[in-house]
């Protein structure tokens, strides 16, 4: 009962100051706001900007361990299950051999090509992919204007011939695409894995898998060491440039959300401050009125800090809501992807909330209990 009406009396409290508490309050709403939906922001750039990087390519090799120069395909099943609990991209395996080409020996590729186009989505092709089962072949930009100097498209749709060297079959494979990278891919030849594997008779055989995860850096250690442990035939070896650079661009992002939430905190803390400092002021009478009554400090700053906690709370309840919805429009933006509502940011923002406007009203309490009832009620 006692508990109930200390709430409606600091209720009506905060309503008889309207202006001014709604002012307090539009501070911790705002204030609210851009925590929740930084911390969501913060929480969620690692898995959004993890899922970004893999545009630009694998973050982790397979590759043959010992002096083996290839490994058996069926390798690439131990990793997949071990990946499993991953939010895995693709993972292309390639095979590289050196054919004879109209002739001229190139350097070439066999890959599967649905999972090329997972782990390297930044290859740009003019012309289209080749197909799995047929003879088709994908030349680099270089390598096109080697065969046709003069108009390197015009070679699409012509055939050339393919062989594993000297005294080998000949094979006619139809050019389909030609590959920019801006990497050395463009001086290669790619086609289908296992046509190449014919081609060289090395069936089922891959000399390396390009890996593309989702993963920050302390799952990209593990997941090594599992696949290290699990397969002995078999080498993991993070791709230190890419994953650098994505931990790096990572944590500079994290630090700067973290920074930001600290200053809006600490802006909250001020304007609140100051707005409670004004209550106070204009309240000296009733204050000094409540001492004289018999009021002791104790009750004095239960009831500031019940109107500054009220309005935490308030402001935290609307700021979570608004928090999540500033958060799922940023990631709509920026991403392209949404977002889900965490009730555990909802209850750290309105507890943040709380907090804030209590220690707001620390110092405005602080004046309230040295009121002197005697000078105040004289009109001094």
């Amino acid at each position: 009962m006692k508990f109930k009406f200390f709430l409606t009396m600091i209720f009506y409290s905060l309503l008889r100051r309207r202006m001014r508490m709604a002012v307090a309050l539009l501070a911790v709403a705002v204030g609210a706001t851009i925590i929740s939906g930084m911390v969501t922001v913060y929480r969620e750039v690692p898995q959004q900007l993890g899922r970004e990087f893999r545009a630009y390519g694998a973050n982790l090799l397979i590759l043959p361990a010992g002096d083996s120069a290839a490994f058996d395909q069926s390798h690439i099943e131990s990793v997949s299950k071990i990946l499993a609990n991953h939010e895995l991209v693709g993972i292309a395996p390639f095979l590289y051999e050196r054919l004879e080409i109209n002739k001229q020996p190139i350097l070439s590729g066999g890959t599967d090509f649905d999972e090329l186009q997972k782990v390297s989505p930044y290859w740009q092709i003019d012309g289209e992919f080749p197909k799995s089962g047929k003879r088709e072949i994908l030349l680099g930009k270089d390598l096109s204007e080697k065969f046709s100097p003069i108009d390197p498209k015009s070679i699409i749709g012509k055939n050339v011939s393919v062989s594993a060297g000297e005294g080998s079959a000949m094979r006619n494979y139809k050019v389909v695409g030609i590959v920019s990278t801006g990497g050395r891919e463009e001086e290669f030849a790619f086609l289908d894995l296992a046509e190449l594997q014919s081609i060289v008779e090395k069936p089922n055989q891959i000399g390396l898998a390009q890996v593309s995860v989702v993963a920050d850096q302390n799952s990209l250690t593990q997941i090594e060491n599992e696949i290290r442990n699990s397969d002995s035939a078999i080498i993991p070896q993070s791709i230190q440039q890419i994953a650098r650079s994505e931990f790096s661009v990572l944590g500079k992002l994290q630090a700067l959300v973290l920074l930001v939430t600290l200053i809006v905190l600490l802006l909250t803390l001020i304007c609140v401050t100051t707005t409670m400092m004004a209550v106070v002021t204009e309240r000296r009478k009733e204050i000094g009125l409540k001492k004289a009554l018999g009021a002791a400090n104790q009750n004095i700053v239960s009831d500031f800090l019940g109107e500054g906690c009220l309005l935490g709370a308030f402001g935290g309840l609307l700021g979570s809501g608004l928090g999540y919805l500033f958060a799922q429009s940023v990631s709509l933006q920026v991403f392209n992807r949404g977002i889900d509502f965490s009730i555990s940011i909802a209850i750290l923002s309105i507890v943040l909330s709380i907090i804030v406007t209590g220690v707001a009203s620390m110092i405005p309490v602080r004046i309230a209990t040295s009121v002197d009832p005697a000078i105040v009620l004289r009109g001094e």
